[in-house]
């Protein structure tokens, strides 16, 4: 089985690409997903979170208020590399054991903070990059996602760019064009990962 990571900025399209693997039948793991998972109320990144950030950090019901987190991370340095050190084992726990069960010819790993690390660590072997001109990416947060300008140039800024994340994967989909040009080169990408041997 061939395991792949699929990496790209915050309005880049890496749903909309996992979303067509898994139509396709690939198994995908989405570090997102896995994230909000280990946050879980109870679990020792929940305990972590809380006891790092103070109960400000909790909506009443006492779960991770996810909103309020993120206005705080992508303000501050510091505490985005707080959070990032708390949760970033958990997380990678998690997907270590979810690609020791995948079946398939391929799994897909959706993981927006890719780094050079993860290949060795996760053993993937090919990486990609959905990749989208910053100005895409902005117009996308801004009237897809409903952000404030403010709020996505924060996102924006606080994440690898594009040039830095092509030099350490293998790949590239570009992701500027519709949605049927973003497949077709999906469907490129996928006929040469399964060509190799």
């Amino acid at each position: 089985m061939k395991r792949v990571s699929v990496a790209g900025g915050i309005g880049a399209g890496k749903t909309a690409v996992t979303d067509r693997l898994s139509s396709l039948g690939f198994s995908v793991i989405d570090a997102d997903v896995v994230a909000r998972q280990v946050v879980e109320k109870g679990e020792p990144a929940w305990i972590a979170l809380r006891d790092a950030f103070g109960t400000a950090v909790l909506t009443p019901e006492g779960d991770i208020d996810r909103k309020f987190l993120a206005d705080v991370v992508f303000h501050d340095a510091s505490a985005l590399r707080r959070l990032n050190s708390i949760t970033h084992g958990y997380i990678a726990a998690e997907i270590a054991a979810e690609l020791s069960n995948a079946t398939g010819p391929a799994v897909f790993v959706a993981l927006p903070l890719y780094r050079s690390e993860h290949r060795e660590a996760f053993g993937f072997d090919e990486t990609w990059a959905v990749q989208v001109d910053p100005t895409t990416a902005f117009q996308r947060l801004t009237t897809q996602r409903g952000l404030e300008a403010d709020d996505a140039l924060s996102r924006l800024a606080a994440q690898m760019d594009n040039d830095a994340r092509a030099a350490i994967v293998d790949r590239v989909i570009w992701n500027d064009g519709t949605i049927d040009d973003l497949y077709e080169a999906l469907d490129v990408a996928l006929d040469e990962l399964m060509a190799r041997d």
